[in-house]
């Protein structure tokens, strides 16, 4: 009776063991823990403490807002580059007019958003209207923007911001940082929108088969617009929490910003191929990374290192995604 009971139990685990790997959100959430409970165990429990917690936290909302842009935009089978570059224009022309004033800077937000959604309606076009390859028109307007701030700043660091502008990035409302709060916002609103709006299922439509979807009436053109204008109102509101928290301007301040989006959403499940992934995927990929890095950091590993590994990791995603669609 022995043998028919193990096999019994062994049988069981190996039920449960799959039915939790099969869901990939689940998948993440046990590698997001090894992860913890490793570097834990390497670093003797330094990046345990609530103030290191915390700090990885704030890092990630800044990453996590951008992702979410860019995993919708994936989500209609497209890619935007320009987010880094976007959001150090955002700053920069911000920067430049609100230095030397007082009071919370309105003028300032209102640049940012007025330049992200502009420039995401350029990609947007360029995209959906003349038909050009999103890798080549994100990756020009990354370049084009980039260069711009360069010029009106004249390479220079811009400091003198107002006070107020501190609230986005370093204030907190009864101890919840205001930079996290902004990040679960957007969460929310991304995924209400895209799990139980007509728009969101488009959005899935449109990267799943978007020949299908026009034959089913769905504005393919009008949707990847769409996407393309979160993206850059993502990539703006990122903006703006980077200069908040640092209250300066440099041109490096946004630097591996689109690669950083980029891997969350490969790493949370989002295919690049589209119509396939969840945003609770890429909020997870994006704790993923700056855990990683956090914990890199902390154990002194060269940041060379850094970058290969979470390469590494980004390759994999996206190899065992091709293998799966494949299959």
């Amino acid at each position: 009776m022995k043998k028919p009971f193990s096999n019994l139990i062994n049988n069981r685990v190996r039920h449960i063991a799959g039915t939790i790997l099969k869901y990939e959100v689940s998948v993440l959430v046990i590698a997001l823990g090894a992860l913890i409970g490793g570097i834990g165990i390497l670093s003797k429990g330094v990046n345990l403490t609530t103030r290191n917690m915390l700090y990885v936290v704030v890092q990630s909302a800044t990453r996590g807002i951008v992702a979410v842009g860019q995993s919708i935009v994936i989500l209609t089978g497209g890619i935007d580059l320009s987010v880094g570059g976007l959001a150090t224009f955002c700053m920069g022309m911000a920067a430049l007019r609100i230095t030397g004033t007082t009071g919370f800077p309105v003028d300032g937000l209102a640049i940012m958003v007025a330049l992200g959604a502009g420039v995401g309606i350029l990609n947007g076009l360029a995209v959906s209207r003349i038909g050009m390859p999103p890798l080549i028109v994100t990756f020009s307007t990354w370049i084009i923007f980039d260069g711009l701030t360069l010029y009106l700043t004249k390479g220079h660091d811009i400091i003198g911001l107002p006070i107020e502008l501190r609230i986005f990035g370093q204030g907190n409302i009864g101890g919840i940082p205001i930079a996290v709060g902004i990040f679960t916002a957007v969460y929310v609103a991304a995924y209400l929108v895209l799990n139980y709006t007509t728009f969101g299922r488009s959005v899935y439509a449109v990267g799943g088969n978007p020949i299908s979807a026009w034959l089913c009436g769905i504005n393919v053109k009008g949707i990847k617009l769409s996407v393309y204008i979160i993206s850059g109102l993502c990539a703006a509101l990122g903006g703006l929490i980077i200069l908040s928290r640092t209250m300066v301007e440099t041109q490096i301040a946004a630097y591996g910003l689109e690669l950083d989006s980029i891997a969350a959403s490969a790493i949370g499940g989002m295919s690049l191929a589209g119509g396939r992934g969840s945003i609770l995927g890429v909020v997870l990929g994006t704790l993923i990374i700056g855990v990683i890095r956090n914990g890199m950091s902390i154990l002194a590993i060269h940041a060379a290192w850094q970058r290969i590994v979470t390469g590494m990791i980004v390759f994999s995603a996206v190899a065992s995604d091709y293998i799966r669609r494949r299959e």
